[in-house]
């Protein structure tokens, strides 16, 4: 992608000036998004995306600058900017470049770029004509497909060279149904770090018919009250919770700061003793998984929280410098543009002992989150609010009536400690997850857990 006596030459002539350490990041990407509205194709967007970023240190401080003109001279000028931006004192470095090779977890068996759209619309129409004809209720459907091809060469002052593809692929349906001037929207979303070949491993109708499924169950859903109770989690996407509101506090972006409520607690119990969170990035064509991260090290399995206690955070380098710790393999960006930062991969609560059925059975009252929706969260405190896609009232430990409108409220570090139930069906849900280094795959998961207590917040008061 890039000419080894060119690397080293941009490498020399950014130290010549300043800084002690020179990254190089090469992105060649290709992308291929449809949509799906009607029954008919509303925009069909295909491109190709290339660029060199060009990252410097000086002790831990960072200058971070990109271009997509990678002729010789253009480098060597951008490098040589970003090393004068930088400051510090002349690198005194021989740079020595050894290439590594990639251990790759994720087999790609047919690349999405040798299909005909013409296959990829039919699959799409697939879906669409499951979701629709789910139920007369049904008045919307639409389709998202997107697959990604992203070829990428990394190297930096220590000696590293490498190389890696990734090849994502993915399917998002939402239904839309309406009742008596109201709408109720489903959604699902499957997506895997696989060629087209993904679409043999799922039936898409099914997917198709699950969005309408719960569409046309909250239409006719009653509102859902409000209060203090227990609240069950199903699996799966459920894991976005301890995603969005306690993984970001565990990215060395914001332990390294201070700014987070984890930082220096490494040792101390931060979570129910139920509770084992990890992030494994080698997950075998998971849809957040990477052989290597951003920088160029290889992603691993990094325990987080063991029963209950906090084991570890997930580093980058440039935090890691701040903090003297090492990278965990967790730095990643959305393209050449973004400088990387400390990211999650696959992020989840582990198995515990419980079955689904024996936590249900054990709640007398409470809240039965079957699928979660969108949601908002403080970073800093751990605060959320995510509201409910599909819910229901739990009484004498059975699940009763589907209720809508439905709000989980509270803080992260709070809602760890109170986790009393974990079951053992372990599961994962695919999103994009968005922070300073840009918009990436990141899958979510966890079993089904039960929360002693939470707020919920609903339309119909208090029960």
């Amino acid at each position: 992608m890039l000419n080894k006596s060119v690397i080293e030459a941009v490498m020399n002539a950014a130290l010549s000036i300043g800084g002690d350490f020179v990254e190089i990041f090469v992105e060649d990407k290709r992308n291929t998004g449809l949509i799906l509205i009607g029954g008919n194709i509303e925009r069909a967007m295909s491109g190709r995306d290339y660029g060199v970023g060009i990252r410097i240190f000086s002790g831990t401080n960072s200058v971070y600058a990109y271009t997509n003109d990678s002729s010789k001279e253009n480098l060597i000028k951008v490098a040589q900017e970003a090393a004068l931006a930088v400051g510090g004192v002349k690198g005194d470095i021989s740079i020595n470049l050894i290439r590594s090779h990639v251990r790759n977890n994720n087999e790609i068996l047919i690349m999405p770029n040798t299909i005909e759209k013409i296959k990829k619309v039919e699959l799409m129409k697939r879906a669409y004509n499951a979701a629709k004809n789910y139920n007369e209720l049904i008045s919307q459907v639409s389709v998202n497909y997107m697959d990604r091809e992203q070829n990428v060469l990394i190297a930096n002052s220590e000696g590293l060279l490498i190389e890696d593809k990734r090849v994502r692929t993915r399917t998002g349906i939402s239904a839309v149904a309406s009742k008596n001037g109201e709408m109720q929207t489903g959604r699902y979303a499957r997506g895997a770090h696989m060629g087209f070949e993904f679409y043999d491993t799922i039936n898409i109708e099914d997917y198709a018919k699950e969005s309408a499924r719960i569409a046309t169950t909250m239409i006719n859903a009653e509102l859902c009250p409000s209060g203090k109770m227990p609240v069950i989690i199903d699996n799966e996407f459920g894991g976005v919770i301890f995603h969005e509101a306690c993984g970001h506090g565990l990215e060395a972006t914001s332990v390294a700061k201070g700014t987070s409520v984890y930082s220096n607690k490494i040792g101390e119990k931060v979570a129910s003793d139920i509770v084992t969170a990890i992030d494994d990035g080698t997950m075998a064509n998971a849809w957040g998984s990477q052989n290597i991260d951003d920088e160029g090290t290889p992603t691993k399995e990094n325990v987080l929280i063991e029963n209950g206690i906090l084991k570890g955070y997930l580093v980058d380098k440039l935090n890691g410098r701040r903090m003297g710790v090492e990278s965990t393999g967790s730095s990643r960006r959305q393209s050449y543009k973004f400088a990387p930062t400390s990211r999650m991969t696959n992020t989840f609560i582990d198995n515990g002992k419980s079955t689904k059925e024996e936590i249900i059975a054990n709640t007398e009252y409470g809240l039965f989150a079957r699928y979660m929706g969108g949601g908002s969260v403080d970073t800093s405190t751990g605060d959320f609010n995510f509201a409910v896609m599909e819910g229901y009232i739990i009484k004498n430990g059975k699940i009763d009536k589907p209720v809508r409108g439905a709000t989980l409220i509270g803080n992260g570090a709070d809602i760890l400690k109170k986790i009393d139930m974990v079951g053992n069906n372990l599961d994962h849900g695919q999103g994009m997850c968005g922070s300073i280094s840009g918009s990436i795959p990141a899958n979510v998961g966890q079993p089904t857990i039960r929360v002693k207590s939470m707020t919920v917040g609903g339309r119909k008061g208090d029960k």
